[in-house]
């Protein structure tokens, strides 16, 4: 409401309310003011854009976290009001006594406009009288009802005392306290005490907050070591604006103590490890602002894509490399002889802050206030493992609890290694892992893990396990199927597996080894079980398609530094088959084949060549009969025989065999040149798609896996090929033309610098681009991935998406990017 609204209800020259304009900066006073009119009610005022939001809180505030009181929304009134005091006339409007019973500062917990909106705003208030946490929460009117109503709650946190009545305990003015029978009775203002000046306290060596910031928070001495605090698996994250949404890390879980300047880094299991991750996490840590302190964190190590990478981390920790370590701390459990864990979580943190300065290696996880499900959605299309949920007015405890809920992107836990297969292509390396939980006194097994592994911890591990091994089968319940080669461990070494799902007869479907945990005991390791719905790594989903074609060394490693290994590739295009067959069945394909891996030799294969599998196929050049055929593949034994072969890049043709002569589709590969950054190309891309709507043609993007993005647009076969790349060559020339600081058309590196290259020579004949998800031959098994163009800013580079984390995206999604891509086919116009 406007201020128009209360002058109008107003006669100033009978009342001596104040008249008032709105303040041209916001800030963010509170007042609640005690008035007598009609019926005696309370008015909450809060600053709000320059003036007081207001409801009139018919029974006024209470501390029981039960009560849930009436607050009618009235109209807004100016800041000068929050010192008004005094009587209003009888016949005016809001006749009355009024006294300011309360006054201070509030804070939103999450964002204020959006809860406005939706009818529920969360705040923390810092008043004489009132502290903690607060609700407003609109109620659904009734057909016709002029007022809004809304309820005013307090939040159950240490401030909630049930059994108090601070009306009636403290009744007075915060401003002159006054009564209200004295302000209508005239008498004078009271004089305030005034608060006794405090002793100096002699100067520390390291300075501390001060005691008025923990109040709240009982003394206690620093312990020794406080058990973690654990999430429950949920399938969705929970709903209401009574949770936060925190990223997953993808490391070390580690609890930080400090006493007067000794720092210990202990796992979750209380074992001191803080000569592991070298001394600039334990400087970072001596120089904050405490005595003592605890702190729960996680030391991760970030990939070039900016997500935590676990894989790394453990090859940092094998290597003793700690310049990479970074230390995310999320709660604080002590400060300063002040017991912590007993403050809720939104209060916790903001302690957190008020303590640590974000300088690497220390950072803070910061929460995001959003929607779960919305956070969840965005951390799945950044390859992320998942989110954390914290409920807000929740104490610290020890322990799995229902107050954190973790939702993952991909299924991912620690298994036990009850034994391994020695590797085809190494005898001193393992081949596989084979797995077990724990259920109640038996070793259940549930399959297998065969990618994942560099070559150097394939052999880390074989030395590992050999120094385990037993005769006979560790495994009690659902035993493995014979095998000759297996070879059976004491169930001691743990090993973290993303999985995509869980099959019906219990067995894990595609698992990628992430590393080993020394952080937890083998008896603890459980099957997670998520604690509602069905999961998608629960067997519910469609199962991927069958893989029938037999691989040879499927334990031979293609990506040396992601450990993916053949059989990594086959289970990966078996999970995206159906999202891929599209773009690649029924059209010529030119291929990079590296049968030893991308360490080895490359090689650009576009015809048939001498021990292809039968399942690839054989496709007649139409421009030469006498030419060598070109080669495709029909299904996914044609796929699965490219993995055999060592293919690792696949580019269609931008036309399909049945009509090679007239293209079906425009590709712009956007390559950025030295100098240039992602925001760049996202611009060049939107430009590009701005353009080719304004031919009437639909524009799709994906990255390219390596560093630049490819903008598509579907076609109706009827233009040939000179026409195609005269339209394209066309674009990209006018777009150099018009920004030749920006764009170049002419392939030349020289010129390339700090610009991007708009390269339409993929639209031409026998011309290739690599497919939409095509993996690369390039480190980190990057594949080239179809995006929304709503995502396009929230990608950090071309290579952000790779073989293990390209199904867990596809799986959050509601739909692929790219699933109606030939629907939008349109003729190119001259």
């Amino acid at each position: 409401m406007a201020l128009e609204t209360y002058n109008a209800k107003r006669d100033f020259t009978k009342t001596p309310e104040p008249a008032g304009q709105a303040a041209p900066q916001s800030g963010n006073a509170f007042v609640i003011q005690k008035h007598d009119a009609t019926r005696l009610h309370y008015d909450l005022r809060l600053e709000w854009q320059g003036v007081m939001k207001s409801w009139a809180v018919t029974r006024g505030p209470s501390l029981n976290p039960q009560d849930k009181r009436l607050a009618v929304e009235v109209e807004d009134h100016p800041l000068d009001y929050n010192s008004f005091e005094g009587t209003i006339p009888q016949g005016e409007y809001g006749g009355g006594t009024v006294i300011v019973w309360d006054r201070g500062t509030w804070s939103p917990a999450f964002d204020a406009a959006k809860g406005f909106t939706k009818g529920h705003l969360e705040f923390d208030l810092a008043g004489e009288k009132l502290h903690g946490r607060w609700h407003l929460v609109r109620i659904k009117g009734k057909p016709k009802e002029k007022r809004t109503n809304w309820l005013l709650i307090k939040g159950d946190d240490t401030h909630a005392t049930p059994d108090r009545d601070i009306l009636t305990d403290r009744p007075e003015s915060v401003q002159t306290s006054r009564s209200i029978q004295d302000v209508a009775a005239g008498k004078p203002a009271r004089k305030r005490k005034a608060a006794k000046p405090k002793a100096a306290k002699p100067k520390d060596t390291k300075p501390a907050p001060q005691p008025a910031d923990l109040t709240d928070a009982p003394k206690a001495k620093l312990p020794v070591f406080l058990p973690p605090a654990l999430a429950t698996l949920q399938t969705t994250p929970p709903k209401g604006p009574n949770w936060t949404h925190e990223i997953k890390f993808d490391g070390y879980r580690l609890q930080a103590r400090i006493d007067n300047g000794t720092v210990q880094l202990l796992t979750r299991s209380g074992h001191d490890w803080t000569a592991r991750f070298g001394p600039a996490i334990t400087n970072a840590l001596q120089s904050l602002p405490v005595n003592t302190a605890i702190f729960d964190g996680e030391v991760v190590v970030e990939a070039a894509t900016g997500a935590s990478d676990f894989s790394a981390l453990q090859a940092d920790l094998s290597a003793e490399r700690s310049d990479r370590f970074l230390l995310y701390l999320f709660d604080l459990m002590h400060l300063d002889g002040h017991d912590t864990t007993r403050l809720p979580q939104y209060r916790r943190f903001e302690l957190l802050k008020a303590t640590v300065a974000e300088t690497d290696p220390l950072r803070l996880s910061h929460p995001f206030n959003d929607a779960g499900a919305m956070v969840l959605t965005h951390a799945c299309r950044l390859s992320l493992e998942g989110i954390l949920s914290k409920k807000c007015d929740e104490p610290y405890r020890s322990g799995r609890t229902k107050a954190w809920i973790k939702s993952k992107c991909s299924a991912r836990q620690e298994f036990v290694i009850g034994g391994f297969t020695p590797s085809s292509t190494d005898p001193r390396a393992i081949g596989a892992l084979l797995l077990g939980v724990f259920d109640g006194h038996d070793f259940r097994n549930v399959g297998r893990v065969g990618t994942g592994f560099t070559h150097a911890v394939a052999r880390d591990l074989y030395g590992k396990l050999e120094a385990i091994r037993q005769d006979t089968s560790p495994f009690t319940a659902n035993p493995p199927p014979p095998d000759k080669t297996a070879r059976f461990t004491r169930p001691e070494l743990v090993a973290e597996v993303e999985f995509r799902a869980w099959t019906g007869a219990g067995q894990l479907r595609h698992a990628s080894f992430r590393g080993l945990r020394e952080d937890k005991p083998a008896s603890a390791v459980t099957r997670e079980i998520p604690k509602t719905g069905s999961a998608k790594a629960d067997a519910k989903e469609d199962p991927p398609a069958r893989r029938r074609i037999r691989l040879t060394h499927p334990d031979r490693i293609y990506w040396p530094d992601a450990g993916v290994t053949k059989e990594g590739l086959a289970d990966y295009y078996a999970e995206v088959w159906p999202n891929i067959a599209p773009f690649v069945v029924g059209r010529p394909l030119a291929l990079v084949r590296c049968p030893t891996g991308i360490d080895g030799q490359h090689f650009f294969q576009k015809h048939l060549w001498r021990g292809a599998g039968k399942n690839i196929a054989n496709i007649p050049d139409p421009s030469d009969p006498k030419a060598e055929p070109f080669l495709g593949i029909n299904d996914l034994d044609g796929l699965m025989e490219l993995a055999q072969a060592g293919v690792l890049e696949i580019h269609p043709w931008g036309a399909a065999t049945a009509d090679l002569y007239h293209p079906d589709q425009i590709t712009m590969d956007l390559d950025p040149g030295e100098g240039v950054g992602w925001p760049a190309l996202v611009t060049a891309a939107h430009e590009v798609r701005e353009r080719l709507q304004a031919k009437g043609l639909t524009a799709f993007v994906k990255t390219s896996g390596g560093k630049g993005l490819h903008v598509v647009a579907p076609l109706k076969p009827k233009a040939d090929w000179k026409a195609v790349k005269a339209f394209t060559k066309a674009m990209a020339d006018s777009m150099a033309a018009d920004s030749p600081d920006l764009y170049v058309s002419t392939i030349a590196k020289a010129k390339r610098r700090n610009r991007i290259l708009i390269d339409y020579l993929r639209n031409q004949w026998n011309a290739t681009a690599v497919a939409a998800f095509s993996t690369r031959a390039r480190a980190g098994a990057p594949v080239s991935a179809p995006l929304t163009w709503d995502e396009l800013p929230d990608i950090s580079a071309a290579n952000t998406f790779t073989t293990t984390t390209l199904p867990a995206r596809l799986a959050t999604l509601t739909a692929d990017p790219w699933q109606d891509f030939r629907h939008h086919a349109t003729p190119l116009r001259p």
